[in-house]
């Protein structure tokens, strides 16, 4: 893993566990000095920093820092944490210097297999910010994975479907995509789906989950992965729509870093 630093003039020294305090983060794919298929990151980091801490976020200053870490070629998952580790856990209106921690680990690939999820009653803090306290994310993971499942599908206390621990949802009806319209984190990958491919929000009871042909994940590091099986359901998980919306995925441009 490679870690690049910001340090402000507020403080040189971070105190332990700073970064997981109260931060907000952004993840993206890069190959090659080649980032994102879109603005989202800049635009999802600039508002999670407003939202946190009512600071303008010095968007050029983080390119520099992900282009340092990004290598000339090559696959890399970043990830790019903004936070204060000044956080008074008494007085978090003090926190308004934050500072920019960008870490790469290596990519998975785009194909990877289908995923066996189990549902969980859950929803995140602050669901429209990409936080970084996955405490409770994390545990529902553990225990899905520990009952012989892949990873976690949150639902709400009345039965609508929502996100997975670390992706967006979607399914499709036969004719559309269709996107959960529940408190959820916009992916960015999502987002570029939906521009791609013909799609809407709706809301989506965990019992209707059956009448679609196939669901799918997505996030910034898989891309579009298959959904196999939800709880006792089985999908179609080489449904041709798979395949279509990951030719139409990787057929987005990236832009430079």
């Amino acid at each position: 893993m490679r870690i690049v630093f910001q340090v402000t003039a507020a403080s040189t020294q971070q105190r332990p566990g700073g970064p997981c305090r109260s931060a907000h983060r952004c993840t993206l794919g890069a190959a090659g000095r080649s980032r994102p298929r879109s603005d989202g990151p800049a635009r999802r980091l600039s508002r999670d920093a407003k939202a946190l801490f009512d600071v303008d976020l010095d968007v050029d200053r983080v390119r520099l820092l992900v282009r340092r870490a990004v290598p000339a070629s090559g696959s890399v998952v970043v990830r790019v944490t903004d936070y204060d580790p000044e956080l008074n856990l008494g007085h978090p209106e003090t926190a308004t210097q934050p500072r920019i921690l960008v870490t790469t680990r290596p990519a998975c690939p785009l194909t990877s297999a289908p995923l066996d999820v189990h549902t969980c009653v859950y929803e995140r803090d602050l669901p429209q910010v990409t936080s970084t306290g996955l405490f409770a994310t994390i545990a529902h993971r553990r225990t899905a994975r520990l009952a012989g499942h892949d990873d976690v599908l949150f639902t709400a206390h009345d039965g609508l479907v929502s996100e997975g621990a670390t992706w967006n949802i979607g399914l499709f009806d036969r004719t559309d995509i269709i996107w959960p319209d529940a408190p959820v984190l916009p992916g960015l990958t999502m987002e570029l789906l939906r521009a791609a491919n013909p799609s809407h929000y709706r809301t989506i009871r965990i019992e209707e989950v059956p009448s679609f042909p196939a669901a799918f994940a997505t996030n910034a590091a898989v891309g579009v992965r298959a959904i196999a099986r939800i709880d006792d359901h089985d999908f179609d998980d080489e449904h041709p729509i798979i395949a279509t919306l990951r030719e139409n995925y990787l057929k987005i441009t990236p832009q430079p870093v």
